[in-house]
C-alpha cells in the first residue's frame, strides 16, 4: 500500500507544476484534520480566498490528516513536487532544519504567541540564513504560526516551587525539559496523542500543553484535575512552504493574492487560538478543574531560568545544533518579537480587520511579489 501511495503522490508531482497560470487546481499538503485550526483557517478558508481574489486561475485541493504525506515527510513531498504548498513544523526535522529549531528553543521565554506568530513569519521571510535553510531542503517559508503559551495540565496541582517534584510530566523536548528537571519533575517523552491515557491511568502526572488540548481534539480536561496558568513559552511552525518552482511558475498578480490571502489566513488561525484558550479555560472551570494562579516563588524561578536559557542558547545551540554561532539570529528575533508586541499594543485581538491590518500593512504589503523567493 506504501508503495501505491507514493506511485501516486508521484504522479501527482509530475503534473503538478503544468499551467500553473492557468485554472488548474493545484495541491496543498496539511497533516492535521480538516477542524484543526491551523487546517480549517490556514489552508481550508484561504484557499476558497484564493480562488476568489484570483478569480479561479489559483485553486488548492486540500489533502489533510497526511493523507497525501505524513507529517515528518511534508518537507521532502514539497521538494519532490508532490504538493505545491504544505505546513510544516521544524522539530520533526530538527537535523534538516537547525536554524528554525533554534527559534523554536527560544520561543520558550515567549509570553505573547501573537508576537512569537509575526515575528517568525518576519525573520524567517527576511532574513537570509532562515530562507537559505528552507531553499537547502527544497522549500520557500512564506509565513509562520504559534501556539497559544503553555501551561501545566495536571492530575496533582502544581501550584508553587515545590509542587512539581517527582511529577512525571510530559515535555516536547529542548527547553521545556531542562525547565521540568529544574523543577525536579521527570519529563516524559511521548506523542501528545498519548497523553490522555497517560494522565487516565497514572503514566503521567501532568503534560505542558497549551489549554486548547483541553477542550478541541485531545480533551484533557475530561481526565485532567487542574490547570496552571504559568507562561512556559510557545511553539512555532511554518503555515505555509511552497515548492520554489510552483511559486516562480507563477504571475506577478497570483503570488501578490496568495501573499495577501496568508496575512488573512495567518491573522486568522492566531485570532481562533486566543478565542479558543478562553473557551477552554471557561468550559474547564464549569467541568471543576481547578484553575490555578501560580504562586510567586514559582513565576519567579522561571523568570530567572528564562534569563539563563536566553544568555546561554547561542552556545548550547552551536553544541546540540550543529549550527554556526546563531547570537545574531537569537537577538534578531527578540528585537523583531518586542516590535511586534509594540505594534499589537491596544489592538482588539478578536478583531480580524484590525489584527489583519497590522500584519498586512508591516510585513506582507511590503513584500516584493515581483522579488520574493524568485
Amino acid at each position: 500500500m506504501k508503495m501505491i501511495k507514493g506511485a501516486v503522490a508521484a504522479g501527482l508531482g509530475l503534473a503538478l507544476f503544468a499551467g500553473v497560470a492557468e485554472a488548474q487546481t493545484q495541491i496543498a499538503t496539511n497533516w492535521l484534520a480538516p477542524a484543526h485550526i491551523l487546517n480549517e483557517f490556514t489552508y481550508q478558508k484561504w484557499a476558497e480566498d484564493v480562488a476568489k481574489a484570483s478569480n479561479g486561475s489559483l485553486k488548492f485541493e486540500i489533502h489533510s490528516s497526511g493523507s497525501l504525506v505524513p507529517a515528518r515527510s511534508t518537507m521532502q513531498g514539497i521538494r519532490d513536487r508532490v504538493a505545491a504548498v504544505g505546513i510544516v513544523y521544524p522539530g520533526y526535522t530538527p537535523s534538516e532544519l537547525p536554524l528554525n529549531n533554534v527559534i523554536n528553543d527560544l520561543v520558550f521565554v515567549t509570553d505573547d504567541d501573537f508576537a512569537a506568530a509575526f515575528a517568525y513569519s518576519e525573520v524567517g521571510m527576511l532574513n537570509a540564513k532562515l530562507q537559505g535553510e528552507w531553499k537547502k531542503n527544497g522549500g520557500l517559508f512564506a509565513g509562520g504560526y504559534a501556539t497559544p503559551v503553555y501551561n501545566f495540565v495536571c492530575m496533582k496541582p502544581i501550584r508553587g516551587l515545590n509542587d512539581a517534584k517527582g511529577l512525571k510530566i510530559r515535555t516536547a523536548g529542548g527547553a521545556q525539559t531542562d525547565w521540568v528537571k529544574l523543577l525536579g519533575g521527570v519529563p516524559v517523552s511521548v506523542p501528545i496523542g498519548d497523553v490522555y491515557t497517560g494522565l487516565e491511568r497514572g503514566s503521567l502526572d501532568c503534560t505542558m500543553t497549551d489549554p486548547t488540548n483541553l477542550d478541541k481534539g485531545n480533551k484533557f480536561w475530561e481526565v485532567a484535575k487542574s490547570v496552571t496558568l504559568l507562561p512556559m513559552g510557545v511553539v512555532v511552525g511554518a503555515n505555509y512552504v511552497y515548492n520554489p518552482d510552483f511559486w516562480k511558475g507563477l504571475k506577478n498578480e497570483q503570488r501578490r493574492v496568495l501573499l495577501d490571502a496568508m496575512a488573512m489566513g495567518n491573522v486568522r488561525a492566531q485570532i481562533a487560538y486566543h478565542v479558543g484558550v478562553k473557551a477552554a479555560l471557561d468550559g474547564s472551570k464549569q467541568r471543576g478543574l481547578e484553575i490555578i494562579t501560580p504562586a510567586a516563588d514559582l513565576s519567579t524561578k522561571l523568570t530567572e531560568f528564562n534569563k539563563d536559557f536566553v544568555s546561554g542558547l547561542a552556545k548550547n545551540s552551536v553544541e546540540s545544533r550543529k549550527v554556526a554561532d546563531p547570537s545574531d539570529l537569537v537577538q534578531e528575533f527578540l528585537k523583531v518579537q518586542d516590535k511586534w508586541k509594540g505594534l499589537l499594543k491596544g489592538v482588539d485581538r478578536t478583531n480580524e480587520a484590525a489584527v489583519y491590518k497590522v500584519l498586512h500593512d508591516n510585513l506582507y504589503s511590503k513584500i516584493d511579489e515581483k522579488k520574493f523567493g524568485l
